[in-house]
C-alpha cells in the first residue's frame, strides 16, 4: 500500500468510528432513555445516515483543499502563516485532496452495503453494551463492597455515619413526618 492508501484506510477507519458512535449513542437513548426494544434493522439508517455525513464532511474537505491548492499554484514568496500555501506545496494538496475523495467514496460505499451497515449497527451495539456493562460493573461493585474489602472502610467509616445522621436520617423523617400529613388530611 502507498501513503495515500494509507491515509485513505486510516480516514475510513477514523470516519467508521465516529459513525459507530453516533449509532451507539442513539441505542442508549432508544433502549434506555425511552425504554425500546433493541432491533438492529431500526438502527440501519441511522449508520446509513452517519456515514453520508461523514463523506459530505470528506467532500468538503476534499474541496477546501482544491480551492486551497489552486490559490497557491504559481505563488513563490514566503508564506504568512499556517495555512498560507505556496507553490512548492501543491503536491502535497493534490494528494490530500486526493485522499479525502478516496475517503469520502468509500464511505459512500459502505453507506450502500447492507452487510457492512449490518457490521456497524452490531459493532455499534457491542459497544453500548460495554458501556451498560461497565457502569452496572462499576455500580455493583461500589454498592456491593463489604467491608473487609474496602482498605479505607475504617478511615470513612465517620463520614458515611455523619452523612447517615444529617442526610438520610433527616430525608427519612421528613418523607414520615410527610406521609402521616397526607394519612391525616386523606
Amino acid at each position: 500500500m502507498g501513503r495515500t492508501a494509507d491515509a485513505i484506510a486510516e480516514g475510513v477507519a477514523i470516519a467508521t468510528a465516529a459513525a459507530r458512535l453516533t449509532v451507539k449513542n442513539q441505542i442508549l437513548v432508544g433502549t434506555i432513555a425511552k425504554g425500546g426494544v433493541f432491533d438492529a434493522t431500526q438502527y440501519l439508517d441511522v449508520a446509513r445516515d452517519a456515514l453520508h455525513a461523514m463523506a459530505a464532511e470528506s467532500e468538503q474537505a476534499a474541496e477546501m483543499v482544491t480551492t486551497l491548492r489552486r490559490r497557491a499554484r504559481g505563488r513563490h514568496s514566503d508564506p504568512s502563516g499556517t495555512h498560507d500555501y505556496r507553490d512548492r506545496d501543491v503536491r502535497n494538496l493534490r494528494r490530500r485532496a486526493k485522499q479525502s475523495a478516496g475517503v469520502a467514496d468509500r464511505l459512500k460505499a459502505m453507506a450502500e452495503d447492507p452487510e457492512k451497515l449490518g457490521v456497524l449497527v452490531e459493532d455499534a451495539r457491542e459497544a453500548a453494551w460495554g458501556d451498560v456493562r461497565g457502569n452496572l460493573d462499576r455500580r455493583l461493585h461500589v454498592e456491593g463492597m463489604r467491608p473487609d474489602q474496602d482498605p479505607e472502610y475504617e478511615v470513612m467509616r465517620e463520614a458515611r455515619m455523619q452523612a447517615l445522621r444529617l442526610v438520610d436520617l433527616q430525608a427519612l423523617s421528613s418523607q414520615q413526618r410527610a406521609k402521616r400529613k397526607r394519612e391525616a388530611a386523606g
